[in-house]
């Protein structure tokens, strides 16, 4: 609490030095030309922006540049991640990851955003630098079933951090194809606009009557207007921790698939937005649930509950106990005329 209200004072004392500063920073370190001098010079503006830390400034942690800078021939000091987040640096150093990787390994702190801002695929990317994605499905495939299918759908943090709670992220995706067998890939903000030029707000995609909460009735009409977009539904860490391990309990299938747990009733609709980040609105408590109207393409087992697949369901059984019972009925309603047919038979 100690180390947010420290954060919070810096930033509020900060913030009309830090924007005249770092458009000092930004004039140089935000134009491509300075990639000829090392491509980690080079800071997209549009991203950092749009970062936790543009919201200290640069020189809350570059704090001892030269006035002569660059023609000093120096090199700009930074900040240690430990100066400002003791509490995650102590955590992760319980972690299996602590001899493995650094903060920097991870995490770019010119590009660092809030896990509300990305996607399960974003973070699943990081990952995937140290963790080869074909060795992860391989390895998992030992004890879990349809484990690409795992690896696709959730991010690595969803298993391997404790979170208290989770929540399911919804994300729209696109047709790669024109083809209906094509596979779906996560929309950016460009495909949503090419689709939907007309779309002031991408909220409106969905949130039709501005309310800023997505309910039934307009997952259901998204799912009928757009046949080469749908709604792809993915269980999230509700707040991130840094503890990466191996958990005992996510070895035990009913902790996702479990009878409706409490914690999948709360889900969000993710847009992404133009600075490569998403905006989150809420969706209506058990909307999502409803797969026939609400995500057709999100099934989880145990949870989720289809009244149509429920009837299919019914009816196969039906028909399969009906065999044996209309054969039954047949040879009962029969046994008088085969019997005269067996006497006829030994005559």
């Amino acid at each position: 609490m100690t180390a947010v209200l420290f954060l919070t004072l810096i930033a509020f004392t900060t913030t009309a030095y830090g924007e005249k500063e770092d458009g000092k920073c930004m004039s140089c370190h935000g134009q491509q030309a300075i990639k000829e001098k090392g491509s980690h010079l080079y800071i997209e503006p549009s991203r950092y922006k749009n970062t936790v830390h543009s919201r200290i400034g640069c020189h809350s942690c570059h704090d001892r540049v030269s006035l002569r800078h660059p023609y000093d021939g120096l090199r700009p000091p930074r900040a240690n991640c430990r100066d400002c987040h003791e509490p995650i640096y102590r955590e992760y150093g319980e972690s299996l990851h602590v001899n493995k990787a650094g903060c920097n390994d991870c995490h770019n702190p010119h590009n660092v955003k809030s896990l509300f801002s990305l996607s399960g695929n974003d973070i699943s990317t990081q990952c995937y630098k140290c963790h080869e994605k074909a060795l992860l499905v391989k390895s998992h495939s030992q004890w879990l079933p349809q484990a690409e299918l795992h690896v696709e759908a959730m991010p690595c943090v969803t298993c391997h951090t404790s979170s208290p709670n989770y929540v399911i992220l919804l994300y729209i995706m696109k047709r790669e194809k024109s083809s209906l067998l094509s596979d779906f890939t996560i929309a950016t903000y460009e495909d949503l606009k090419n689709i939907i030029p007309s779309a002031s707000q991408l909220d409106s995609l969905v949130d039709t009557n501005g309310d800023g909460i997505i309910s039934l009735t307009e997952l259901t009409a998204f799912n009928k207007r757009h046949t080469n977009l749908r709604i792809f539904g993915t269980m999230m860490p509700e707040t991130m921790t840094h503890n990466y391990q191996i958990l005992d309990n996510r070895w035990d299938c009913t902790f996702c698939h479990a009878s409706g747990p409490k914690a999948l009733q709360t889900s969000y609709l993710a847009i992404p937005e133009n600075d490569r980040t998403y905006k989150r609105l809420p969706v209506t408590k058990g909307a999502i649930l409803d797969i026939l109207y609400g995500t057709p393409d999100f099934y989880m087992l145990g949870t989720t509950r289809s009244p149509l697949l429920s009837i299919i369901g019914a009816l196969i059984a039906l028909s399969g106990l009906m065999v044996p019972v209309v054969h039954g009925s047949l040879r009962l309603l029969t046994i008088k005329k085969r019997k005269n047919q067996d006497k006829k038979g030994e005559h």
